[in-house]
C-alpha cells in the first residue's frame, strides 16, 4: 500500500485540526483534501467522540478511502494535575487513540499510514543530566510516561491490520502562534525572563517548520515506521535556551524563576515538564534521511519570532 506519487492530491483524516500543529500541517499540503475529525455534528467534518457511550463514536463510513490519517488530538497537559486532570489526559489519549484505531482496522479501504502523535515524556529524566537519549533508550514510568507509552501501545489493532504507523514523540515546539514560546513571550518583552531553576536542565525543542517537514517525510516514506522523535539535532540548556531568546529579542535575560515558585505554582507538572533534564536526539530521522529545515536553536527562534 503505497502513497500516490502526487502528495498534493492526498486525501487526509485528522484529529485536533485546530490546534498548533494541526494548523501548520494542514498548510504543508495546500492542495491536498482535509477531513478534520469533529466533536460536533453542526461543524463541517467527520463526527467523533470518544467519550460518548462505553466505546465512543465514530463516522466509520466517512474514514474509507483515506491516504492518510493524523491523530493529534488528546487533553492538554499543562495545568495541576488533579486526580481529574489526570484522568482526562490518559483517557483522552488512550481512549480517542483505541477508538481510531480499532475503526480504522475495520475499514475495507483502510489508510496507507496512520502518524500519530506521542511526547518525549514517554522518557524518564536519567540520572546524568546530560545523558543523551534516542529512539532505543529505556522507556519511562512516571505519569507522562506511563500516559505515552498506552497512547502508543493503542495503536496496535491498526498496525494489526496492516496499516503503517508512525508516533512522533514531540518535543517542546517552537512557534509564535502557540505553546511554550508564546507564553514565555510576554515576560521576556518585558525584560523579565530568565533561567528556569539552576537552568542546566536540557530542554529538546523543535520548530513548528520541521514538524511539518518530519511529517511529511514520513508520510512520503513507505519504509518508515515505529517511533520517531521530534526534536531538533541540537538540545539546550534552559540556561542556552533563555539568553538565546533574550538575544532575538534583544532584551535581558536577569530574572531567574527558582524551582520552589513553580512547585507551588504547578506541583508535579514543574518537575516533569518545566525542571526534568531530556537531552534528546532525533536519531531515526537522521537515519532516515530527514534534513531539518531549522537544525539550530537560533534560527529556529528568529523565524519564530520574525517581526515580534
Amino acid at each position: 500500500m503505497n502513497i500516490p506519487e502526487n502528495t498534493e492530491s492526498l486525501r487526509i483524516a485528522i484529529t485536533g485540526a485546530g490546534g498548533l500543529i494541526g494548523r501548520r500541517l494542514r498548510d504543508e499540503w495546500p492542495n491536498a483534501t482535509f477531513f478534520p475529525l469533529v466533536r460536533d455534528r453542526s461543524r463541517e467534518g467527520i463526527y467523533w467522540q470518544p467519550s460518548e457511550g462505553s466505546g465512543g463514536a465514530i463516522d466509520a463510513a466517512a474514514l474509507e478511502g483515506m491516504d492518510v490519517v493524523i491523530h493529534l488530538a488528546g487533553e492538554p497537559i499543562l495545568g495541576r494535575w488533579t486526580a481529574e486532570k489526570r484522568k482526562r489526559i490518559h483517557d483522552s489519549r488512550e481512549r480517542g487513540t483505541t477508538l481510531l484505531c480499532e475503526t480504522l482496522a475495520s475499514l475495507e479501504r483502510k489508510p496507507k499510514v496512520l502518524l500519530c502523535a506521542s511526547a518525549i515524556g514517554i522518557y524518564d529524566p536519567p540520572a546524568a543530566i546530560d545523558q543523551v537519549i534516542d529512539e532505543n533508550s529505556e522507556l519511562g514510568s512516571n505519569f507522562l510516561a506511563t500516559v505515552c507509552r498506552a497512547w502508543e501501545a493503542s495503536t496496535a489493532p491498526a498496525e494489526a491490520a496492516g496499516i503503517r504507523v508512525c508516533h512522533m514523540r514531540i518535543g517542546i515546539v517552537l512557534a509564535r502562534e502557540g505553546g511554550a514560546l508564546k507564553q514565555m513571550l510576554t515576560p521576556f518583552k518585558l525584560g523579565l525572563g530568565g533561567r528556569v531553576g539552576n537552568g542546566r536542565q536540557y530542554m529538546s525543542w523543535i520548530s513548528i517548520e520541521d514538524i511539518a517537514g518530519a511529517a511529511r517525510f514520513l508520510v512520503e516514506n513507505d519504509s518508515a515506521s515505529g517511533a520517531f522523535n521530534f526534536t531538533a539535532p541540537e538540545p539546550a540548556t534552559n540556561l542556552a535556551f533563555t539568553k538565546t531568546l533574550g538575544s532575538v529579542l534583544r532584551r535581558p535575560t536577569i530574572f531567574p524563576v527558582p524551582a520552589f515558585v513553580l512547585r507551588i505554582l504547578f506541583g508535579e507538572m514543574s518537575d516533569a515538564l518545566l525542571l526534568a533534564s531530556l537531552r534528546i536526539v532525533p536519531a531515526r530521522l537522521a537515519e532516515a534521511g530527514y534534513v531539518f529545515r531549522q537544525p539550530t536553536l537560533r534560527s529556529a527562534m528568529e523565524t519564530a519570532l520574525r517581526d515580534a
